[in-house]
């Protein structure tokens, strides 16, 4: 298993110390500028002072990332355009997506609506960049011979659940982000072996992924607390990521050949929870649901159920 390496110590400072083209993939997760309080340091800088902040880790990043690389950046409302700004214009880089992180639980408002994304960019340094589509497809509905069953693009809105305090791998850090939504940018962009930056390291989940997805991880952090949190965290034995897209237990609905049926569902579990081994009780009562070992005895309907069964005809 290769080693990941957590770095103590300021942002950009430490990347000035890396050497130019060095890293496949560069994936950053900085404050947000939104008054977060974490921990040896405070997430609220003066305007001018957060963009120029921004330009310079970015420019590190730029002269770290090879020519055939890419960054993902997260990053909240009030400053996501100033970034595609920078990207785009002040760093030429070359516009791929603009992924919309979407989850379920949030802050909630009385006055407005409670916001229930975040917004993750990604931009790639040349037009000649790595994108392993294959590693990250996610099931289809329907079953079709001639068709890719592999399973479709996951398109630029991803579901994810944030990591609830009750969750087991839950760590005490206030924006830690899932598993499984590193694990899909890692493997569109990158290929095993690779070099995986993330400047601003946090709870440790890029490193913990690349761990698990035999990448180089390298983590940033500036608050030793947080970097002894990660170091624990990659020395504890893996039982599956805290998340998945919930589309990956989805099962196409016309299996009707057996042959295929039994093959197809045994390549579902290779190809979309190779890592996930902590959901394939959730995907085995799905295939049961829909597809059942037994036939259902027949009972007889209630009046209710006539009535809806009259309905749908």
């Amino acid at each position: 298993m290769i080693e990941q390496k957590i770095i103590l110590g300021d942002a950009i400072a430490e990347m000035r110390k890396l050497d130019s083209e060095a890293f496949d993939l560069v994936i950053a997760d900085p404050p947000y500028n939104l008054g977060k309080d974490y921990g040896n340091n405070h997430d609220i800088k003066g305007f001018e002072e957060y963009l120029a902040f921004s330009k310079d880790w970015i420019k590190q990043a730029h002269r770290l990332l090879k020519n055939n690389g890419t960054i993902y950046v997260f990053m909240g409302f009030r400053f996501i355009s100033y970034l595609y700004e920078l990207l785009d214009r002040e760093f030429e880089m070359f516009f791929n997506s603009w992924i919309v992180w979407h989850y379920t639980q949030g802050m909630g408002k009385t006055r407005g609506f409670s916001p229930r994304h975040d917004d993750i960019l990604m931009f790639t340094k040349t037009k000649d960049f790595i994108f392993n589509l294959d590693d990250i497809r996610v099931p289809q509905k329907y079953y079709r011979e001639r068709n890719n069953m592999r399973g479709a693009n996951p398109g630029d809105v991803w579901e994810f659940s944030h990591v609830h305090y009750c969750n087991e791998n839950r760590q005490n850090h206030p924006t830690q982000k899932p598993e499984g939504l590193m694990e899909r940018m890692i493997l569109a962009s990158s290929n095993e072996g690779a070099r995986i930056l993330d400047p601003f390291l946090g709870s440790g989940t890029t490193l913990r992924v690349c761990q698990q997805l035999n990448r180089a991880g390298i983590g940033i952090e500036l608050n030793p607390d947080y970097a002894k949190m990660s170091r624990k965290r990659v020395q504890k034995e893996f039982a599956g990521f805290d998340s998945v897209d919930p589309r990956m237990e989805r099962i196409p609905i016309n299996l009707s050949n057996k042959s295929v049926k039994n093959a197809y569902l045994e390549n579902h579990k290779h190809w979309f929870l190779h890592n996930h081994e902590n959901a394939l009780s959730d995907f085995e009562k799905s295939v049961e649901s829909l597809y059942p070992n037994k036939p259902k005895k027949p009972t007889q309907m209630t009046l209710l159920e006539q009535k809806e069964q009259y309905k749908a005809q």
